[in-house]
């Protein structure tokens, strides 16, 4: 690797002769095969000649947090010292962000010793009762989990055992959420992750038994809300303004594409697979994590055809397998969040008014048009990948074709 990006034959020895020259290039190495740019190895490759130099590596001994920062401050003052440093905030930074990624290649960082959470063990076996005997979704078992954790954060910093917890404790809580902001539905979500915790607490005699049937949040009645999502000609305007040839139009326009007709939601698009693209039987095999299995979709030719265009001019050249990377190195999966501000800046970028400004406002987008085309809820569920029509059912409520019809239905004189 120090041959290829160094042409000087005094750099070149310098790089080969210095401290863990071997253990250098294989991270230099491993940044390339990331994806890492020219210039990026190259000033990463600087800079952990530096480090080497400034840390002992030469024994088996692990490397602490403390060390690496003392190592930086010195470097920072040998700079100083020497005039060649504007700001010593920049250069300690990057020191002590290549030196940890450098170390944790390696294995030689020591371990940080955390505080635990408060009744984390309790939580533990919370999440393996919801994962092995209920068969729940990792993002259900997170959401219920995180509500929890709150929870038991709140009541550690109040000196309360959970032993000795009761709905008095509860409600304080509960009424500090609505406090704070949070929504009807949002303080239903977390009295009932509360109800399920305190259901296994109570059969396992962690706490006083009764708790969680007497926990009362606000009444969600069922489909009680309307499908939250853009007009199908705002969408339309929407991937029209992505219909450039800049390297993020290209990729967004694909990702959108997905969530517009496919219908696909965050996590699904966010787990896509180059392996899940099947070209010659012109197929793309989503997993669905909710229900756990496979489900094909036809690769419409607009779609295939945004795709192949990502892939032969965008998708930077690297060992990640996900279909959809970040722009910049280090190249990596695009996030949730990554996915949602692909949807909510462009959606703002354009003033279209939507309750919801993610992914999802486009799943419901798309099931409404469906609706208006005149698919059946039974199509429209199948394509959304619902289990069961129930699911279903609110985009009954938005059929205004339908529901005019019913209105103006004569029934013989009866009414």
């Amino acid at each position: 690797m120090f041959n290829i990006l160094f042409h000087y034959p005094r750099v070149l020895a310098r790089h080969r002769q210095g401290p863990s020259a071997q253990a250098r290039e294989r991270y230099l190495t491993h940044c390339a095969d990331q994806g890492a740019a020219r210039g990026t190895l190259l000033r990463t490759a600087r800079e952990l000649l530096v480090i080497a130099q400034r840390l002992d590596l030469t024994t088996d001994r692990m490397i602490s947090i403390r060390q690496v920062e003392a190592a930086a401050e010195r470097w920072v003052h040998h700079q100083r010292r020497r005039g060649r440093i504007g700001g010593p905030r920049g250069s300690r930074q990057w020191f002590i962000q290549t030196a940890l990624s450098w170390l944790r290649f390696l294995g030689r960082l020591e371990a940080q010793d955390e505080k635990p959470l408060p009744f984390a063990d309790l939580i533990a076996h919370f999440a393996a009762l919801m994962r092995d005997q209920r068969g729940l979704s990792e993002v259900t078992i997170r959401n219920q989990c995180w509500h929890a954790q709150k929870f038991l954060n709140w009541l550690d910093g109040q000196n309360r055992s959970f032993r000795e917890v009761s709905l008095r404790e509860l409600d304080t809580f509960l009424s500090l959420e609505a406090a704070q902001g949070w929504g009807r539905v949002s303080i239903a979500t977390s009295a009932k992750a509360l109800r399920s915790f305190l259901r296994h607490a109570e059969a396992h005699s962690w706490c006083a038994k009764g708790l969680a049937s007497g926990i009362d949040g606000p009444r969600i009645f069922k489909q009680e809300g309307l499908p939250i999502g853009p007009a199908w000609p705002d969408v339309e305007r929407l991937l029209m303004s992505t219909r450039g040839d800049r390297s993020r139009e290209i990729r967004d326009y694909a990702i959108l594409l997905l969530f517009a007709l496919y219908a696909f939601r965050s996590g699904e698009v966010a787990a896509l697979q180059l392996e899940d693209l099947h070209w010659q039987r012109e197929l793309i095999v989503l997993t669905r994590p909710k229900q756990r299995r496979a489900q094909e979709y036809p690769l419409v030719p607009t779609v295939g055809e945004a795709i192949l265009r990502y892939l032969q001019q965008v998708r930077p050249r690297c060992t990640r397998r996900e279909l959809f990377l970040t722009l910049k190195a280090p190249f990596r999966p695009l996030s949730a969040g990554g996915l949602y501000h692909v949807v909510s800046s462009r959606l703002s970028q354009l003033s279209i008014q939507s309750l919801r400004q993610g992914p999802h406002s486009l799943r419901h987008a798309c099931a409404g048009h469906l609706l208006a085309e005149g698919f059946s809820l039974k199509e429209i569920g199948d394509h959304l990948g619902h289990r069961s029509a129930y699911a279903t059912r609110t985009y009954a409520k938005v059929d205004l074709v339908g529901l005019r019809a019913v209105a103006n239905f004569d029934l013989g004189g009866l009414v």
